[in-house]
Order: C-alpha cells, then sequence, then structure tokens
C-alpha cells in the first residue's frame, strides 16, 4: 500500500506537463504491452478513445490497464526473479573451457569490439520509418534491398551508400543523423547507444566488478549519460528514477527492491523492447566463456528498466556472447543462449521457430521475408522478433562475418542494434585477424561515444581494457 501511494505522487509529477498526446501515446502503447503479457485488454481501446484529450481520463484508463493480472490461460510462465528463471532453464553449460593462449584470447576480445563497430556502422543509416517500419507497398527488408539496388550496391558487400536511385520512386530515405556511417564518409565509429553501452558495461566490470546490482546501473547512466542519449524503456526509468532519487535522496533503503520495480514499470509501456538487449555486451566480454555469469550480469542490468521477454533478450544474447568466445558452431551458441532463459518464455518459442526458418531457407531473401513474416506482429523495436532476426542470422550464415551481419541489417527493424549484436558475436568467433579488412579498415580503429575518456578512443585499446578485466574476474 506504501508504494501504491508513493507511486501515484510520484506519478502525478512525472506527468505533470506531459500533455494528453504523450499520455495517449503511452496508453495505446500499454494496450499492447499487457495484450502480449497475456492480460484481457478488450474494451481498453474504447475507453481510450472515450478519454479523449482529458489527461484525467486517460491516466485513469492507465491505472485500470496497470491492475489487470495475467489470464489463467496464458501459455507462458514469465518470472522476474534470477532464481525464478534459472528454475525454468533447459540443460546447459554454465561455464566452458577454452585453451586458447593469450594472443589468441586478445585477438578475440578485439574481434568483438570490432566486429560489433562494424555491424553497428552497417545499419546506423538505416535506422529509419522507411526500413525499420516498412511502407505502405513494402516491408522493411524489401527497402532496403531497393536501396541498395537503386546505389548499385547489390548484395550488400559494404556499408550503406548515402544516395540511391530508389529514394524518390520509393518514397524512402536514410536517418539523418547517420550520414557520417554512409560509404562515402566512414571513417570510425560514430557516436551510438548501442557503442555507449558496450563502453558502460566495460566501466561496470572497472569499477565494481561482479559486485553490484540494478540500482547501480542507474546511478552509473546518471553519471555518464544525459537524458537525451537514452530513449523509450531506458528513458522512462531514467525519469522515473530521477523521481525517486529526489524522494527518498541517494541512499537505498529497504524497499529498494520494490522501489526498482516501480522504477521499471510506471508509465514504461516498452518494458519488453530492444533497450536492454543492446546493452550487454560491455558486460558479457567480462564474462567470456561463462554463459550463466553473462546471463545473470545482463539480468543485473536489464531489470533497472525491463521486464520478463525484455529481460529475457538481455540474457539470451549476453548468454551466446560469452560462448562465442569458445564455441564455434552458431547453432551450438544459439542453443547455449536459450539455455539461459525460461524455456516457456515467449521468446524462447520464437528464437526456435527463427531458427528453423533459418535452417531452412535457401536464400538471404527468403530468410528475411519469412522472419519478416512471422514476426511483423511485434513493434519494431520489440526484443523477440529483433533476437529472432538475430539467431536467424547467425544461423543462417553458418560462421561467415559478413553473411551474418548483412542478413542481420538487410532484416530491418532495429537495424543498427542487430548488425552489432550479431557482429559482436562473429567478431567473438572468429578474431580480429579473420574479420574481413574490406570492412574493419573503413573504421581505423576508431571510436566515438560521447562519454568522457571515450570520445575518441581507438577500439583496440576498449578491447585491451576488456580483456584485462576478463583477466582479473576470472580470479
Amino acid at each position: 500500500m506504501l508504494l501504491a501511494i508513493i507511486s501515484k505522487d510520484r506519478g502525478q509529477r512525472l506527468m505533470s506537463g506531459w500533455g494528453w498526446q504523450v499520455l495517449h501515446d503511452v496508453v495505446q502503447n500499454e494496450i499492447k504491452q499487457r495484450g502480449e503479457e497475456g492480460c484481457k485488454v478488450e474494451g481498453f481501446q474504447r475507453k481510450l478513445e472515450a478519454a479523449g484529450q482529458d489527461e484525467a481520463k486517460i491516466t485513469a484508463v492507465y491505472e485500470e490497464l496497470a491492475q489487470l493480472s495475467v489470464a489463467d490461460d496464458f501459455p507462458y510462465i514469465e518470472p522476474n526473479g534470477l532464481e525464478e528463471i534459472r528454475a525454468l532453464r533447459p540443460e546447459g553449460p554454465r561455464k566452458l573451457d577454452a585453451g586458447w593462449t593469450e594472443e589468441e584470447w586478445r585477438d578475440k576480445f578485439y574481434g568483438a569490439w570490432l566486429g560489433r563497430s562494424v555491424g553497428c556502422a552497417l545499419g546506423k543509416p538505416l535506422e529509419s520509418p522507411s526500413f525499420m517500419n516498412g511502407t505502405d507497398s513494402n516491408p522493411g527488408w524489401k527497402n532496403i534491398q531497393l536501396w541498395f539496388e537503386g546505389a548499385d550496391a547489390w548484395p550488400i558487400r559494404d556499408y550503406t551508400p548515402g544516395q540511391s536511385r530508389a529514394q524518390e520512386p520509393y518514397g524512402i530515405a536514410l536517418a539523418d543523423f547517420s550520414r557520417q556511417s554512409t560509404l562515402e564518409r566512414i571513417q570510425y565509429m560514430e557516436t551510438d547507444d548501442d557503442i555507449r553501452y558496450t563502453v558502460l558495461g566495460l566501466l561496470m566490470l572497472e569499477e565494481k566488478g561482479f559486485s553490484w546490482d540494478s540500482w547501480d546501473t542507474g546511478l552509473s547512466w546518471f553519471k555518464h549519460l544525459p537524458l537525451g542519449q537514452v530513449f523509450t524503456a531506458e528513458a522512462q526509468s531514467y525519469a522515473n528514477f530521477a523521481v525517486l532519487l529526489n524522494q527518498r535522496g541517494w541512499q537505498r533503503d529497504v524497499d529498494s527492491a520494490a522501489q526498482l520495480d516501480w522504477v521499471r514499470t510506471y508509465m514504461n509501456p516498452y518494458r519488453e523492447w530492444i533497450g536492454a538487449q543492446i546493452r550487454v555486451d560491455g558486460l558479457a566480454y567480462g564474462a567470456a566463456g561463462m554463459p550463466e555469469m553473462a546471463a545473470e550480469l545482463a539480468w543485473r542490468d536489464a531489470s533497472f528498466s525491463h521486464v520478463k521477454n525484455g529481460v529475457y533478450g538481455a540474457m539470451f544474447v549476453a548468454a551466446m556472447i560469452a560462448a562465442a568466445f569458445v564455441e564455434n558452431s552458431p547453432e551450438r551458441i544459439v542453443e547455449i543462449g536459450l539455455s539461459e532463459i525460461p524455456r516457456t518464455c515467449r521468446l524462447a518459442g520464437d528464437i526456435r521457430l527463427a531458427v528453423s526458418i533459418a535452417q531452412n531457407a535457401k536464400t538471404q531473401l527468403e530468410l528475411v521475408d519469412r522472419i519478416w513474416e512471422a514476426f511483423k506482429h511485434y513493434h519494431p523495436v520489440h526484443t523477440n522478433n529483433n533476437a529472432a532476426l538475430c539467431a536467424a542470422a547467425l544461423v543462417f550464415a553458418r560462421g561467415d562475418f559478413e553473411t551474418a551481419i548483412t542478413t542481420a541489417v538487410l532484416g530491418g527493424w532495429d537495424t543498427d542494434c542487430n548488425g552489432a549484436s550479431v557482429g559482436s558475436i562473429m567478431g567473438a568467433i572468429v578474431g580480429a585477424g579473420q574479420l574481413p579488412e574490406s570492412w574493419t579498415s573503413k573504421l581505423n580503429d576508431t571510436m566515438y561515444s560521447e562519454i568522457n575518456g571515450f570520445h575518441p578512443i581507438a577500439i583496440s585499446e576498449c578491447a585491451r581494457r576488456s580483456y584485462e578485466v576478463f583477466r582479473k574476474l576470472q580470479g
């Protein structure tokens, strides 16, 4: 009851000045989110429309949605607690043995950082509605194909061209904020949220090792990230956490777990979107060869802003990254990722469907078409569809770096995030020495992140620091 009272007070302050349109959009997304979580939401769309522009009435609809329980006939079991998640995992290797030399380890760490940067840079200019959402006439993947064809650059063998004859006739366009990553201009990995979170993961392990929790994630964001550098679920949890700190002070108390649950859920219909999944790489590098530990670190970080499948996506990708430092079979790596999340969750079912599609697809275009059709009911930046695409790209590529990143990006939706995640995994598998120079050389071993001390920095220096913290934490 105390938490409910506090939540209402915080909520009134958070919503002050939002305006009815912003509230309407939040509640619109919340209706979809509650339905996906297994709640009965019939009639809520009519209630929202009946509220009109009255902020109090719109808020009342949100509060009613928040009180819904998951229906008894919902076929999934999706806990948030770590021990409850682990109780529902399939069997899997919790730690892997590797016989790498120090030189080989260092090559894999550099490969992971470099592969992540390459994949992110390829997808970054395509992070626009034309390719993420698709258009009335085409799915997103088709518009990406048309863009490259219109630039005489199909199939994808290099970074995204800045100009294409397809722009006018098809009404498609690149993201304005990513021009420095286009083929004609690219000279380094330009700043991106995928890169900033990788840096923050490294900093967390350097500063605190394995001894930290979700509260520390929030404090780290306040230290390193302005509000303008966080989006969707991260932006809302950031704002909620600010209210919590202002009311309670900077010290956590005995009710901190309940308070943090409010932080990650209140007015946050994005809590199963992709944000947590893209934050795990810097953490997983420190747990190389230890998929269980990587998944736990991802759980701690993700639990600040996400629930259920939003958390599972982070755990799944983190476990895959950790496994990729030892294993070289993409299918085996995906299975290890699945072994760290509940077999009873929506994400597990979606990943298995995606793997089946990848195993049977004969061409890259067939693959992305079938993945799009299977998962287009999700929001373009939801966890499940993007994680499914990443898993499918890894399996379809059969160990080829270029095929993996181009498939992940061609699939549409969150193009830079998927290119980065798949590039990170493939880079860890093959090592920097085996990455195609045609991709890596254009980055000139340089990265900008807008984080103090990492703007600019050599990508190889980030890899060195990740390897050093990995060695330190092995003890």
